[in-house]
């Protein structure tokens, strides 16, 4: 049996002459009666986000400082937390995490105070344009601020044992809120933090960007923002997980965007005065309009990608299209997937506060490959699994519903989904709309079991509600570049497809190409 990992080898050889292409084409474009005037605030953002003059990163990262979080975090679970991290010269960090009752970040559970030694490794061969890095942690203490915590907490520790923990409080007394208890020691050789599921591993990969704001507004012009590796959606994994995607970003105390309410208090906090967060006001969920994406986002495993979705309360039925590239910022275009669908009103979720649990249903999709690489994986697919295998060509849709999906690509049609809701508006008064985190090992959430307990990055509305979705948006947004240099395009990519032709052919003749394929390409449709 040949190992899968080389043909995903090929697949990374294959995409790396892939070309650049800019926002440019990403124009809007308006009829005498301005019927598409929502159209340009929406490429807008997206033009935004490929806008490279605007975000850097910085290689390799620099840690030095103090990184905070800027609003009210929730983890897979679901945990509710703030974060405070200092990375001193030195290479010594020491780490606040801050976890609350509820998910406005106002009931203080208990503080970690975390401190240790980190030093950075390579560039990362998995996520592109993260860097690697190793730790150690030296001390890891807890401070309760609830009663209720205390209890649930010297539970788990009583329950999971551990070399030493059965002796972290005295015989006959209690715990003492306000007093800092070491969980953690590597003089000790005591480690009793199994029980909170606690482990670091998300300082194992490490990315940090610039961005530089062009309007005017009062407060900083640069924003730094610290991404680290992500928490695996399975408790059961978290402890043995290594990120290949990223948490919702920490931002620089110095360099911050502006106004950041919240920032102030978390920057000020210890693990005896939790942040307290300002109240944040529940919206009612109503779904319409349209909403696209705020950053180039990272899924585990490693796919980037931005979003734009439109959702019709009238008769509850959504469409999307989800825009895959290659590379971390977002400027290399792979593969775009529209779908098309229903869903339900949704009822409040008594997991996850302040969230709303909804069932979709995709009834159709469309794929248009946007790079000679998934042209070439395309027409190779197993005839009547992905379209009309072999007449796959660079920036053209077709239709896959006749088909029940495309296999390569694990689309399966038709297809529910359990999942989680929430609207909330920032400080500029624009309104996100957060969707659940998607399962890390890349599986779906197709039972109520699975639904997430976390959120995605959030989206932000760029037009209100419409009568249809404008097919215009997605030409649009593919690059006039490839519509107008296919002939130039074939030849950067003719040595590169002929790898990945090769290494499907392989795959065919060692059997099942429907179970080969489907295993070896990550399941990416609703990241």
């Amino acid at each position: 049996m040949v190992p899968k990992l080389w043909l995903l080898v090929f697949l990374g050889a294959c995409t790396s002459g892939i070309q650049h292409w800019d926002g440019a084409a990403l124009q809007g474009q308006r009829n005498s009666s301005g019927r598409l005037q929502w159209e340009s605030q929406c490429q807008y953002q997206l033009r935004h986000l490929q806008d490279g003059a605007r975000i850097t990163a910085l290689l390799p990262p620099r840690l030095e400082g103090h990184w905070i979080s800027t609003s009210c975090e929730v983890r897979p679970g679901p945990e509710f937390l703030t974060r405070s991290y200092m990375f001193y010269s030195n290479r010594l960090f020491k780490a606040y995490q801050f976890y609350y009752q509820d998910s406005s970040c106002r009931e203080p559970l208990y503080s970690l105070l975390i401190k240790g030694k980190l030093r950075l490794r390579q560039a990362s061969w998995i996520t592109r344009g993260a860097t690697e890095a190793n730790y150690h942690l030296h001390k890891v203490g807890i401070v309760f601020h609830s009663q209720s915590a205390i209890l649930e907490i010297a539970e788990r520790i009583n329950q999971t044992g551990g070399r030493g923990c059965s002796k972290l409080l005295p015989p006959g007394r209690s715990w003492t809120p306000g007093t800092v208890y070491e969980l953690l020691s590597a003089k000790a050789e005591r480690d009793c933090t199994r029980a909170l599921g606690f482990a670091m591993h998300e300082l194992s990969l490490i990315r940090v960007e610039r961005q530089y704001k062009l309007q005017q507004m009062p407060g900083n012009r640069v924003v730094e923002e610290l991404y680290l590796g992500d928490i695996h959606t399975e408790w059961s994994e978290r402890l043995h997980y290594r990120p290949t995607g990223y948490q919702r970003p920490l931002q620089s105390a110095m360099h911050h965007s502006h106004p950041c309410p919240a920032c102030g208090i978390i920057y000020r906090s210890d693990e005896h005065h939790p942040p307290i967060l300002p109240h944040k006001a529940v919206l009612p969920l109503r779904l319409s309009g349209r909403w696209v994406s705020m950053r180039c986002e990272v899924r585990p495993a490693v796919l980037f990608l931005t979003r734009f979705f439109t959702f019709h309360g009238s008769n509850r039925t959504w469409e999307g299209y989800y825009h895959h590239y290659s590379d971390p910022a977002c400027r290399q275009p792979t593969f775009t997937v529209y779908a098309f669908g229903y869903y339900n009103k949704g009822t409040l979720s008594t997991k996850v506060r302040g969230g709303t649990e909804l069932t979709f249903k995709v009834t159709q999709a469309r794929v248009t490959p946007m790079d000679q690489v998934t042209v070439a994986m395309l027409n190779f697919s197993h005839p009547g699994s992905c379209g009309d295998a072999g007449s796959w060509s660079l920036g053209i849709e077709q239709d896959v519903t006749p088909t029940n999906g495309c296999l390569p690509l694990g689309i399966k049609l038709p297809h529910v989904e359990f999942e989680l809701f929430k609207i909330e508006q920032d400080i500029k008064g624009q309104s996100l709309l957060f969707i659940g985190e998607r399962p890390t090992d890349g599986s779906n959430p197709d039972i109520p079991e699975k639904r997430p307990t976390s959120y995605q990055d959030p989206l932000v509305q760029c037009a209100g509600a419409s009568g249809g979705f404008s097919r215009q948006l997605h030409h649009s947004h593919q690059p006039e570049k490839y519509r107008s240099s296919r002939n130039r395009s074939s030849k950067v990519y003719s040595m590169g497809s002929l790898l990945l032709i090769i290494a499907l052919s392989f795959l065919r003749l060692q059997g099942n190409e429907e179970e080969k394929i489907e295993n070896t390409v990550m399941k990416i449709f609703f990241p």
